[in-house]
């Protein structure tokens, strides 16, 4: 590509490792999706998924979570100012920029000298300042940012409550549509008339709840109409010790959280599957040597591999400093790193269920029968063995999700987790250890990130709640 290739547009993407892998990651999954909806089984557990209320209402959730790592997945640098740069080529800017930075450019730029508490238009401690006639006193300055639309004198309580009742209001005018929208759609799916689809979904009658779907994006409609002018008003969440927006932190964190818990398991499952099943498949000596591998790795405490690790990575970086041009690709090259590190180690339940379901596979009578009359060992895996496991993989994959979201924060809490630059729940909350312990307490970045990890993780757990008893063949078509 030459290097005038983006002369004509105002950025220059640039494509992190993760970025590369999670773009492949989302192609692969519509094309598993793809492929399993062709078959009657998964038809039929997607289906039964569908009825349950919950598991709708979590994925929208989880579905809202998506979306913001994904635009916070697309980075790029800013094409600087041309003017005495010359014509012969264009010049960027160093800082690298998601699209989500760009959407909300005011979270990432109304930044205060220090701590400041949710909705508050004073610094949280006091400072000594002098005035026009020499003399000093102690008090709350006036933040830079946080109501700074106020006059001096009106009252911020009624100015907030203004500002949600106004939201409020403009969300109940949308999320009304968005809902009629959705049924439109729903009716033209199933080919019969508005009102009689509009009947049966506020009823609870449809095979999908899809009143559960529409009640819980209406819902966060409204909650985001009535949040989002106040977060340009005010620092929603408060600020931490750089002044930094805590909502725009929290925001930033969930591509960290997915990307921890989504690659680690894209890395983890081909180590399960391939030797938990040639193991339970092959036996003998094969079985002996995988089952040696996983006994010797599950003996080693997994914290103590994974600092090591990751101590050697960075000693690695730190040596070979000049091999990345900024620290966002050095913090990224660490989160790839980590992932990878998880996935390696991760993959040995798994790998022992898929080996002993294998092994009582293997000795039923059509397995036996196909070995009888020659078929080759990869046709009767691929065609006997894993679609008779595919149940166990995807319900251990989806109940794995949100073990993995929390292992990121409890690895970044003791400092081997992701690099310190990197925005993170588990940094979050490491660097709260010490703001929990000073006068006045300051509270708002842990609950933050607590209240972010805990909607993921419920979300999580609900939906894959939903997924095991769809796809387990003991609790299939019993919940609903």
């Amino acid at each position: 590509m030459p290097p005038d290739f983006f002369r004509f547009i105002p950025i220059k993407p640039v494509f992190l490792w993760t970025d590369i892998l999670i773009y492949l990651l989302l192609v692969s999954s519509f094309l598993c999706i793809f492929y399993a909806m062709r078959k009657g089984s998964f038809r039929a557990a997607a289906k039964q998924i569908g009825k349950r209320p919950m598991a709708m209402a979590a994925g929208v959730i989880l579905l809202c979570y998506l979306f913001v790592g994904l635009l916070d997945s697309f980075h790029f640098r800013l094409k600087l100012d041309p003017e005495g740069l010359g014509k012969e080529a264009s010049q960027y800017a160093p800082e690298l920029l998601s699209a989500l930075d760009m959407l909300i450019k005011p979270l990432r730029i109304h930044v205060e000298k220090t701590y400041s508490a949710p909705l508050a238009i004073e610094a949280y401690a006091k400072e000594t300042v002098e005035d026009a006639t020499g003399s000093k006193s102690r008090i709350y300055p006036r933040l830079i940012y946080g109501g700074s639309h106020l006059a001096k004198g009106e009252d911020k309580i009624s100015d907030i409550c203004r500002t949600l009742i106004y939201g409020g209001l403009f969300g109940l005018i949308a999320a009304p549509l968005l809902i009629a929208m959705g049924i439109f759609i729903v009716s033209g799916i199933d080919r019969e008339p508005f009102g009689t689809t509009a009947k049966r979904i506020l009823k609870g009658q449809h095979e999908i709840a899809w009143r559960a779907i529409f009640l819980t994006s209406g819902g966060l409609l409204i909650l985001f109409f009535m949040l989002a002018p106040l977060s340009l008003s005010y620092h929603l969440l408060g600020t931490d010790k750089v002044g930094q927006d805590v909502l725009y932190l929290s925001l930033k964190a969930i591509r960290t959280g997915l990307v921890v818990s989504t690659l680690t398991t894209l890395i983890m499952l081909p180590f399960a599957v391939l030797l938990g099943i040639s193991a339970g498949y092959f036996k003998g000596w094969i079985d002996d040597i995988i089952a040696y591998l996983y006994t010797t790795l599950s003996s080693v405490p997994g914290v103590l591999l994974i600092a090591a690790t990751v101590l050697m990575l960075q000693i690695y970086m730190d040596t070979h400093a000049d091999h990345f041009n900024s620290s966002s690709e050095r913090a990224d090259v660490r989160l790839f790193f980590l992932c990878l590190i998880l996935g390696t180690t991760g993959w040995i339940g798994l790998c022992r269920l898929l080996r002993g379901e294998t092994l009582k596979i293997s000795e039923l009578e059509y397995v036996q029968s196909a070995r009888a009359l020659g078929v080759g060992h990869g046709r009767i895996i691929t065609r006997h063995i894993l679609p008779n496991v595919m149940h166990i993989i995807l319900i251990s994959a989806v109940l794995d999700f949100s073990g993995l979201v929390l292992a990121e924060a409890v690895l970044s809490y003791v400092g081997i987790g992701v690099d310190s630059s990197m925005i993170s729940w588990g940094n979050m909350i490491n660097s709260a250890r010490l703001e929990m312990a000073r006068e006045p307490i300051v509270w708002w970045s842990l609950s933050a990130a607590f209240v972010m990890m805990f909607g993921l993780v419920l979300s999580a757990n609900i939906f894959s709640d939903a997924v095991r008893d769809a796809l387990d063949p003991r609790l299939r078509g019993k919940s609903v």
